[in-house]
């Protein structure tokens, strides 16, 4: 059964309350502290990227079109279309020889809503590089050029390079590739259904030793490209920058739709799953900080650092704080 995991007061009444499960394990695949189910079962939405971003290294693709560590971050992203997103992405395609017309990821408003009011005073509407996924595209891209396939329909999942995809998730996960629940994912390409112990252990092997030596380079490349550059992961201002941001990168993670969140703690050899079980967002800040807290995973400026997002404030629309949202949880 799903605990709550927030409290969400207003005055003193606690108004809404936001269930959810966590799953702590470490890169031997044993749960070593949860809340609620470990074994819950939904989908990796975008915390997936990180893992679905292995094969743009392991294939030699990054190296083949020279993509840096900023571009391995968009290519892990669920960016806000700043300004410095849409460059970013706008680069990695001007080096695999394509354009915005290639990505699959569809169409919706910049994030970002400087981004977005910017498009309208001109005038323009926005393209498949806004979205918070075409990042994630860009690097199927850079994949499907370098190995030679089809480039029309690679966000297929009978694609080659989507079962590639596949097969790497279920070697990070420790499942095999048809225990995998295939969904469709907001932006086209597939997604990956799985309990939450899995996706932890996935970002615990992400960062500990145990890998083999080509895979091992390829996991180290790209958490030290969204911790050294983690305003591209997301934007300025959004939890998931901000956090690695806050720990100097000795944190790292990536949310996911539907109130997912997956984190790696490099000194501690540990992933983390979070699942939000009413799919807000809302939830996901406190209970992660609170995590990390539980965890001894913060130093003293750390936890300071991250004050404001591990018990929020409830504002209405005049700015008035008429309520805080808490953590109300205890690891087991």
């Amino acid at each position: 059964m799903s605990e709550i995991l927030a409290e969400v007061l207003r005055g003193e009444l606690v108004e809404s309350l936001h269930r959810g499960d966590v799953a702590v394990v470490d890169a031997q695949g044993r749960v070593v502290a949860c809340v609620g189910d470990p074994e819950k079962v939904t989908f990796m939405r975008s915390s997936a990227k990180p893992i679905q971003a292995l094969p743009v290294v392991e294939t030699g693709a990054a190296g083949a079109f020279g993509l840096t560590g900023k571009e391995l971050a968009v290519i892990c992203a669920s960016h806000a279309a700043e300004q410095e997103h849409i460059e970013t992405v706008q680069g990695i395609l001007r080096k695999i020889g394509l354009d915005e017309t290639y990505l699959a990821c569809g169409v919706h408003p910049p994030l970002d809503e400087t981004s977005a009011r910017l498009l309208l005073l001109e005038g323009k509407d926005p393209g498949p590089v806004h979205n918070n996924c075409s990042g994630k595209h860009s690097g199927m891209l850079a994949m499907a050029a370098y190995l030679k396939l089809p480039l029309q329909d690679y966000y297929r999942p009978d694609h080659p390079l989507q079962q590639l995809i596949l097969r790497t998730m279920a070697e990070m996960t420790g499942l095999r590739p048809q225990n995998i629940h295939v969904g469709i994912d907001g932006c086209g390409v597939p997604v990956f259904g799985m309990p939450l112990r899995n996706m932890a252990f996935a970002y615990a092997r992400m960062i500990s030793p145990g890998l083999e030596p080509e895979r091992a380079r390829a996991a180290q490349e790209i958490v030290s490209a969204m911790t050294r550059y983690p305003i591209m992961v997301a934007g300025r201002g959004r939890f998931n920058s901000e956090l690695m941001t806050r720990t100097n990168g000795r944190v790292w993670g990536k949310t996911g739709a539907e109130g997912l969140f997956c984190l790696g703690l490099p000194e501690k050899g540990l992933g983390v799953a979070v699942k939000v079980e009413d799919g807000s967002s809302r939830g996901i800040p406190p209970t992660v900080v609170e995590v990390l807290h539980q965890l001894g995973a913060l130093n003293r400026e750390e936890e300071g650092n991250l004050a404001s997002f591990h018990q929020p404030a409830n504002t209405n629309r005049r700015g008035q704080v008429v309520g805080v949202i808490r953590p109300a949880f205890q690891l087991h």
